[in-house]
C-alpha cells in the first residue's frame, strides 16, 4: 500500500503596485473608447424630436428602430455595402498578394540592392496622402479604360481608381512586416528546396507561405479595417456617390439646413458592423500573428 504525501501549498506572490496602476489605467482607457461607441448607439434607439427636446444625456421615454429603417433606405445601405465590397475584396487580395512577393525576394534572397529595394518599397508610406491629390487626379484622367471597366472611361471614377491606390498605399506597410516575418524563418529552408529541385516559385508558394499565415491573418484584419475605413479616396476620385463606398454614406445622410444625429448614428453603427464581426472572428489570429516572435532575442 503506497502513501501520497501532499507538498505544501506555494504562497501567492503578492500583487506589485504597479501592475495594478496598469490595470487601473488599461480600464479607464477601455471605458473612454467605449464611451462614444454607447453614445452612438444609445442615440440611435432614440427619437430626434425627443433628443432635441430633452438633450442627448437624459434618460429615454421610448426607444424605436426607426432609425435604423430611414438609415438603410435613405442612406442605401445594401448598395454600399455593395460597393465596398467591389473595392475592399480586390484591393485586400491584391495588397497582400503583391506585398507577400515583394517581402519574399527582399528577405530570402540576397542580392546587391535587396535592402534598399525595400527601404525604398516601405518609404512610400511616409508621403502624405494629400500631397499626390493633383498630380494623382491628372494622371487618373489621362488613363483611358475599356467601357466594360469603366462608364465614364477614365480611371478616375471607376473602381479601379480606388482599387489601385488603396493597393499603393497599403503595400508598404505590408511589405515591411511581412520581410520582418519571413526573416525568422531559417534560411535552410532555402537549401533544402534547392536540393529537392523546387524552384522559386514552388518555395514561395508551397513553403514560405504557409509559414506565414499568422502574419497574413493580421494584417488582413487590419488592412480590411483600413481599406473599408477609407473616406478621403472615395470623395476624392469617385464623382458619383451611388458608386461610392459605405463610409460616403453617412455624408449623404447630412441635411442642408439640419442634421439627423440620431440617424447619423443608427447609420454609424451600420457602418462598424462588418469590422467588428470581422475583427471578432479573426480576434485569435490577429493577436497570434502580431505576438509570434514576440519572445525571440
Amino acid at each position: 500500500m503506497t502513501t501520497t504525501t501532499q507538498l505544501p501549498a506555494q504562497p501567492k506572490a503578492p500583487v506589485k503596485p504597479g501592475r495594478i496602476l496598469l490595470y487601473v489605467f488599461l480600464t479607464l482607457t477601455a471605458l473612454v473608447w467605449l464611451v462614444p461607441i454607447v453614445g452612438a448607439v444609445f442615440s440611435s434607439f432614440r427619437p430626434f424630436s425627443e433628443t432635441v427636446r430633452d438633450g442627448y444625456i437624459s434618460f429615454p421615454d421610448t426607444l424605436t428602430l426607426d432609425n435604423y429603417k430611414n438609415a438603410w433606405n435613405q442612406g442605401d445601405i445594401l448598395r454600399k455595402y455593395w460597393n465596398t465590397w467591389l473595392i475592399l475584396a480586390p484591393a485586400l487580395v491584391l495588397t497582400l498578394f503583391f506585398s507577400s512577393m515583394v517581402a519574399f525576394a527582399a528577405s530570402r534572397y540576397s542580392w546587391k540592392f535587396n535592402i534598399f529595394f525595400l527601404v525604398l518599397f516601405t518609404a512610400g508610406n511616409l508621403l502624405p496622402q494629400q500631397i499626390i491629390i493633383q498630380p494623382l487626379f491628372q494622371m487618373y484622367n489621362r488613363v483611358e479604360l475599356p467601357s466594360f471597366l469603366s462608364n465614364s472611361g477614365k480611371l478616375n471614377g471607376s473602381t479601379w481608381g480606388l482599387i489601385l491606390i488603396h493597393v499603393a498605399f497599403q503595400s508598404g506597410f505590408c511589405t515591411f512586416v511581412l520581410s520582418n516575418y519571413m526573416k525568422l524563418l531559417p534560411k535552410s529552408l532555402n537549401e533544402a528546396a534547392r536540393i529537392d529541385g523546387a524552384g522559386v516559385w514552388t518555395l514561395y508558394w508551397q513553403i514560405i507561405m504557409p509559414l506565414t499565415r499568422p502574419a497574413l491573418a493580421a494584417l488582413a484584419t487590419l488592412e480590411f479595417t483600413w481599406i473599408y475605413n477609407d473616406f478621403f479616396w472615395a470623395v476624392v476620385l469617385e464623382q458619383q456617390g451611388a458608386d461610392r463606398p459605405i463610409t460616403s454614406s453617412l455624408a449623404n445622410l447630412g441635411g442642408e439646413f439640419f442634421t439627423d444625429d440620431n440617424l447619423i448614428a443608427a447609420a454609424s453603427v451600420y457602418v462598424a458592423l462588418p469590422t467588428i464581426v470581422v475583427y471578432l472572428a479573426l480576434q485569435k489570429q490577429f493577436i497570434a500573428g502580431l505576438t509570434l516572435g514576440a519572445d525571440k532575442g
